[in-house]
């Protein structure tokens, strides 16, 4: 199926109870999270999107009820002079989750083929093989046993703004502001060119993209919870064991459990 941005430019405001629609998407996230642990499997999000387009809050909440000792979140910026030196996807291998786990990427390997092509900063052939070396990458990944979620946050140029604007007149917002937003809002016509090369390239069955209409934030929150939800559910065993009944004994005799009685 061809992606096209502005195919996701018109969800209305969210309709309903959103404190209880995510209080709901949470606790069916942990539940996930619990059996990533259980199953040891593990699973990769990767988040791309406008610059304000909502990431962060949408990666906010949904780890929001996750054991911090079994998930990892990677703002990726650009590499140093050490990481540089390597190929473009080495800085990402030691970055990937352990069995168990799961890595939330916040922009991720897709730089190569998105701002280091608009800007310049890889050349033409680079960012032309990086398509077929991403799609390697993922399909030796998926194959190995891990899980790939992608998502896209899309919003419109007039929500960027309202965005920008927020930031700049927000005291505690104004650090995620600068610079670098306005030189690539001025781009934006080329970075959208780059944005459907990408899902052309980079749509695969093992590793679909799924873009999210984020121009409004609670409508797209639900949006990307509920689908990261359903495809992982899809991907890892929901199933949880029955209690050890060497530990149900030991309750017995430790405070006289009854076991169904907690609940």
């Amino acid at each position: 199926m061809t992606i096209t941005l502005t195919d996701y430019e018109s969800a209305p405001k969210f309709d309903g109870d959103y404190d209880s629609t995510l209080a709901a998407l949470q606790e069916r996230l942990a539940k996930i999270q619990v059996a990533h642990i259980l199953h040891k499997r593990r699973s990769v999000i990767l988040l791309e999107g406008w610059d304000a387009a909502g990431k962060g809050g949408i990666i906010k909440r949904m780890s929001a009820d996750w054991d911090p000792r079994f998930y990892q979140v990677h703002p990726i910026a650009a590499p140093n002079e050490v990481e540089r030196d390597h190929h473009f996807l080495w800085r990402f291998w030691t970055r990937l989750p352990a069995s168990g786990n799961i890595a939330i990427f916040d922009r991720s390997w897709y730089g190569r083929v998105l701002v280091e092509r608009v800007e310049g900063f890889a050349k033409k052939a680079e960012w032309k093989r990086g398509y077929d070396e991403i799609n390697a990458f993922e399909k030796q990944q998926t194959d190995a046993g891990m899980n790939m979620v992608k998502l896209f946050v899309h919003i419109t140029q007039e929500t960027q703004d309202e965005q920008l604007a927020q930031r700049l007149d927000t005291p505690w917002k104004r650090w995620k502001t600068g610079a670098d937003d306005y030189r690539n809002r001025a781009r934006r016509d080329d970075y959208l060119d780059a944005m459907h090369a990408m899902f052309k390239k980079t749509d695969t069955k093992h590793a679909p993209w799924h873009v999210i209409d984020n121009n409004h934030r609670k409508t797209g929150r639900i949006a990307a919870l509920t689908y990261v939800a359903e495809r992982l559910e899809q991907l890892v065993p929901m199933d949880f064991p029955a209690a050890d009944p060497a530990v149900v004994k030991l309750a017995e005799q430790a405070f006289g459990y009854v076991p169904g009685k907690s609940q």
